[in-house]
């Protein structure tokens, strides 16, 4: 494991232990080893942090473009293992290097909605379907509560504020022949998406809450 990603992932869990109340449910869902995609709700700029904190495995991550102007975070975000990814487009670099982890056996971990939505689950991208479908990747669903309180940056490691990660059980979708249809990689990220929801209160739902039955 790099060594700095070691070093902040313990910071992190020091600091959200002392400056926050952190609970972490459902941790023995995560598997040992090989090829994982990791999914969760987006709450805020605190939960990559929260995710790596909370599973005991690396976690890649694909971060938008902006987040690498500044050239010390530039720096710190990839020894924390994240790629650049175009916001709002396809971006095939930062595809092919998803695929890459997934196919290394690595931890792609990834927030199918690609912006904040600290209102309630939003519509998501269709890639992580595509992504899963491709490599044949268990999916990890997470649900992420309380980062949406945390106001920036600069109190992340000092977030004086109730933090819960629930981790669901890995699933995988249907295997496909041939390319899916666009249609079809909506409806699967669908229920990738619903897998998330049933792990967060009904008020953090969004568009998911009528989509479940409990």
């Amino acid at each position: 494991m790099n060594i700095l990603y070691n070093i902040g992932r313990n910071l992190s869990r020091i600091s959200f232990s002392i400056f926050g109340k952190w609970e972490v449910i459902g941790g023995e869902s995560v598997p040992p080893r090989g090829r994982l995609l990791v999914v969760a709700n987006h709450l805020s700029n605190a939960d990559p942090p929260v995710l790596a904190a909370a599973l005991p495995r690396k976690v890649s991550f694909l971060g938008h473009k902006g987040l690498f102007r500044n050239p010390l975070m530039a720096i710190m975000l990839s020894a924390w293992g994240v790629h650049s990814i175009n916001r709002g487009g396809k971006d095939v670099v930062a595809t092919r290097w998803a695929l890459g982890v997934l196919e290394r056996d690595g931890v792609l971990g990834l927030f199918p909605e690609a912006t904040r939505s600290p209102n309630g689950m939003q519509k998501p991208f269709y890639g992580v379907a595509y992504l899963a479908s491709k490599t044949q990747s268990p999916i990890l669903p997470v649900g992420i509560t309380g980062t949406e309180k945390i106001p920036g940056y600069w109190r992340i490691l000092f977030p004086f504020r109730k933090i819960r990660v629930v981790i669901g059980p890995p699933f995988t979708l249907p295997v496909m022949q041939g390319t899916p249809s666009r249609e079809v990689l909506e409806s699967l990220t669908d229920m990738i998406m619903v897998r998330i929801a049933e792990l967060l209160p009904a008020d953090y739902r969004g568009i998911y809450k009528n989509k479940l039955t409990t």
